[in-house]
């Protein structure tokens, strides 16, 4: 009996081996949890085009929006470790949505296996163009002498806007009137109009407002300047230290997906990240690259979960 199980688990083992050295043998799905239009469905889009270049079978977008990102996410979870169904992750989603949901469905730290880091993305101070503040210190003190007065949009309770702005006002002393929308879209259009007044949006979503003249950046979010906004300070040059956000995106597969297939995948997207034609397009939208390997994107998961495990507390948020 132990001479046949041993026999099986090394079929097992050779059939897994194949099947690593065929992969992809049929095209693959990209599981872009947020609806399209924003920030993370153009980075999905942006990878999963040349990816499917490198792999040589197609790589298709697929949006499963809704809850913060988490329905997408469960769906790569339980979806077959195959390496033929992967999901866009971001910050939001795989380190600040856990802190604030008590239900999720998947265990963000058990149900999935880091691929690769593939892009960051700079989160900015947005004013729509009636706010009187021209820089953050006028702006900061409009809003201690008038706490609530100005509304400050977001893409949803615990989204990494609602999160940059809350922290942004743990570091500043000012206090803003919170107005969560169900995606960044519809908080920018409201940006647009007047409707509310800041915005701490992820740069592609406001850069091409900003260079119509439309909307105003008061500062970056950023240890350094935007390459794309190089006159505008960062939030520290502004007077407001230690609030420094950076949305990044990475791949993740299933659990138990086999380590050979997340090692192509892993080497595919490190080396897209690095491409020149790449990363002038990331530039064209405000984005950098931000390659790192499957330990790197565990590592980074980490390290973001207890950085805003601390500012989750220290704003008061409550888990719903």
């Amino acid at each position: 009996m132990m001479k046949l199980i041993a026999a099986a688990a090394v079929a097992l083992g050779l059939c897994m081996n194949a099947a690593a050295q065929t992969y992809p043998a049929r095209p693959v799905t990209l599981v872009v949890p947020f609806a399209p239009g924003g920030t993370v469905n153009l980075m999905g889009r942006l990878l999963a085009t040349r990816l499917s270049e490198v792999l040589g079978q197609p790589v298709i977008v697929e949006n499963k929006p809704g809850a913060g990102g988490s329905i997408g996410a469960n769906f790569v979870a339980k979806a077959a470790p195959d390496g033929y169904t992967l999901l866009l992750a971001t910050m939001g989603q795989q380190s600040i949505q856990p802190l604030l949901s008590r239900d999720l469905p998947y265990d963000p730290a058990k149900d999935f296996a880091p691929v690769a880091l593939f892009a960051t993305v700079p989160n900015v101070l947005a004013v729509s163009a009636n706010t009187p503040a021209r820089t953050v210190a006028e702006l900061v003190a409009y809003a201690r002498q008038n706490p609530d007065k100005l509304n400050m949009a977001s893409a949803g309770i615990g989204s990494v806007n609602h999160l940059t702005g809350e922290l942004f006002m743990l570091r500043s002393g000012a206090r803003f009137a919170h107005v969560p929308y169900r995606g960044a879209g519809p908080a920018t259009a409201d940006l647009l109009s007047g409707q509310v007044q800041i915005l701490f949006a992820n740069l592609p979503n406001v850069l091409p407002y900003v260079k119509a003249g439309q909307l105003r950046v008061l500062a970056v979010a950023s240890d350094k300047r935007s390459p794309a906004l190089p006159d505008v300070p960062t939030l520290a040059e502004a007077g407001v230290n230690d609030a420094v956000v950076e949305s990044w995106y990475g791949v993740m597969a299933p659990a138990r997906t086999n380590p050979e297939v997340i090692r192509k995948l892993q080497d595919a997207i490190v080396g897209i990240a690095k491409e020149k034609a790449m990363i002038a397009h990331l530039s064209d939208q405000g984005a950098l690259p931000f390659p790192g390997s499957s330990v790197d994107l565990a590592r980074q998961s980490e390290q973001e979960t207890e950085r805003w495990t601390r500012i989750i507390q220290g704003a008061h948020i409550q888990a719903n």
